[in-house]
């Protein structure tokens, strides 16, 4: 199975201008929230969202060739899911990302929160810059979605009652979005047919929703080193995820460690027994293969390229986490 840098390789010097282009947009003129900036925009991170941007650009582009305003969504996709990590990361009191301190935990509360929305305004002002309106509404969508889908997690907290449909509504929310609206944008731009634009829409929801439950699968299988963050963090801070709610209607004893929020000694580690036990993983990874397959089967009508063959591989990619 082929690595992130392997997939990213057509636009390998792309992705490096886009660094460069980021901390450019961002501007000396706060010196805080440019340092919290740089912390993030330095902490690694795989670029896989701006990637997919840059991937399809190049895909339906003729000669392969990226507009300077393909280049910007990428830089505004990359800055609007940054800003959505550093408030996911206050909301949940993680203390590190992708093994560095967290923007709250190296400066303050207040800054991460500031250096959150200071992103998303920057996102927005270069947004309405790219001068579509079409595209203006895509990624506007997105800022509401990441905003509902932290609602709606807070909302259903511990609630053992929610249904998968919730789940996966939230799951949109906060990470199908963006790639989902981002892609289409990108056929938008490039002056794609209303069927391509569904298809590419398609292709990034599926391939979102393919991650999330993939990633919520590892919340349960792996340890703290692969995940960036501890094992279980999901569960403790009462996230019901895929794994636990098809756990859920096999052991209905689960409900009441739910209910009394894992607050007895041991609760936490025997939901993590009943999981593992049950059927939850192997119907969660079904799941998110079905999501991956269907992402899949969106782009085959694209013409053949060195792009289209690391979109077509991102599916196999995502599924791959698990092994």
């Amino acid at each position: 199975m082929a690595t992130v840098t392997e997939l990213l390789q057509p636009i390998e010097i792309d992705l490096e201008h886009l660094l460069k282009d980021l901390r450019d947009l961002i501007g000396a003129g706060h010196p805080i929230l440019q340092a919290a900036a740089e912390h993030l925009f330095s902490a690694g991170g795989k670029r896989i969202r701006p990637g997919i941007v840059l991937l399809i650009s190049k895909a339906l582009s003729a000669e392969g060739e990226l507009s300077s305003k393909h280049r910007r969504l990428a830089e505004i996709t990359e800055m609007i899911h940054t800003a959505s990590l550093v408030h996911d990361d206050v909301l949940d009191e993680a203390s590190t990302r992708r093994g560095v301190d967290t923007v709250h935990n190296r400066f303050d509360h207040k800054v991460a929160v500031l250096a959150g929305d200071f992103l998303f305004a920057q996102a927005s002002w270069h947004l309405a810059n790219l001068d579509n309106l079409d595209v203006v509404k895509l990624l506007s969508r997105v800022i509401m979605d990441l905003a509902e889908g932290e609602v709606k997690q807070g909302i259903y907290r511990f609630d053992p009652n929610q249904s998968l449909d919730v789940y996966l509504e939230k799951s949109y929310c906060k990470t199908a979005s963006l790639i989902a609206n981002s892609a289409q944008a990108v056929g938008v731009l490039s002056n794609e047919s209303d069927y391509h634009l569904k298809c590419l829409y398609n292709f990034g929801k599926q391939l979102g929703l393919a991650f999330q439950v993939v990633d919520d699968i590892l919340d349960f299988t792996s340890d703290d080193k692969q995940l960036g963050k501890p094992a279980a963090s999901d569960l403790s801070a009462g996230y019901l995820t895929a794994p636990a709610l098809y756990a859920l209607e096999e052991n209905p004893s689960f409900k009441e460690l739910i209910i009394r929020e894992f607050s007895n000694e041991g609760d936490l580690d025997h939901a993590m027994e009943l999981v593992r036990e049950s059927n939850a993983i192997i119907r969660s990874r079904k799941l998110a293969e079905n999501f991956a397959k269907n992402s899949y089967e969106s782009i085959k009508w694209m013409p053949d390229s060195p792009s289209k063959r690391a979109l077509l591989d991102l599916p196999e990619y995502v599924l791959g986490r698990l092994f």
